[in-house]
């Protein structure tokens, strides 16, 4: 097993997939986590100078999807066959356009655009993208195959921070996705980083 160390700051943020499937897979590492001074001296030794990073065996790896998407093959999350493997990604692919479209509220610093996108989010969007996950995801749970991988784990952090966000009980109507996040919460790993992983709004 090649040795693996996690840079990210001091928040779950983009690296707690990564952090989530380390732990799903029993698997250590080193959590290395930054303030904005100590990154600010790493920053210029990284390959495109954002964060997170993951080193393996020394080799230094950036872009959150790409991180996750290795360690989910490495510890056999990535789905058992090429078909589960893309449809994995597909699900991947599409929380990440659903992440960007709930940044738009959070970067939006007029107050009253801010609140107008956060509503068009919860209203329009987060419904509507819940709907499309429902119907991808079996109803034993999974988005690709009989078991957990890497997209019902990043699905799972995905709306942590949607419930962080915006509270309410988003899933009641949704039960495959209902049963995805009690799948992932599950996991014996995964149930114990949840207990014991840093205090952190997001």
């Amino acid at each position: 097993m090649p040795t693996y160390k996690l840079t990210y700051f001091k928040s779950r943020g983009r690296a707690e997939i990564s952090r989530l499937l380390f732990a799903a897979g029993g698997v250590k590492y080193e959590d290395v986590r930054l303030d904005e001074e100590q990154w600010q001296q790493l920053k210029p030794q990284t390959p495109m100078g954002h964060l997170p990073i993951l080193e393996v065996d020394g080799t230094m790896i950036c872009q959150s999807k790409a991180i996750a998407r290795l360690i989910a093959k490495d510890i056999g999350m990535a789905g058992k066959t090429p078909l589960e493997q893309a449809q994995a990604d597909m699900i991947c692919d599409s929380l990440e356009e659903l992440g960007e479209k709930m940044l738009l509220f959070l970067r939006e610093k007029d107050e009253n655009k801010k609140e107008e996108l956060k509503k068009e989010f919860e209203e329009k969007t987060l419904p509507a993208a819940l709907d499309r996950f429902e119907k991808l995801a079996s109803a034993e749970g999974y988005f690709a195959g009989n078991s957990l991988t890497w997209a019902d784990v990043n699905f799972f952090a995905i709306y942590g921070f949607i419930d962080i966000l915006i509270p309410g009980d988003h899933l009641k109507r949704y039960v495959n996705l209902s049963k995805v996040m009690g799948n992932v919460s599950s996991n014996p790993g995964i149930a114990k980083w949840l207990k014991e992983r840093p205090e952190s709004a997001f």
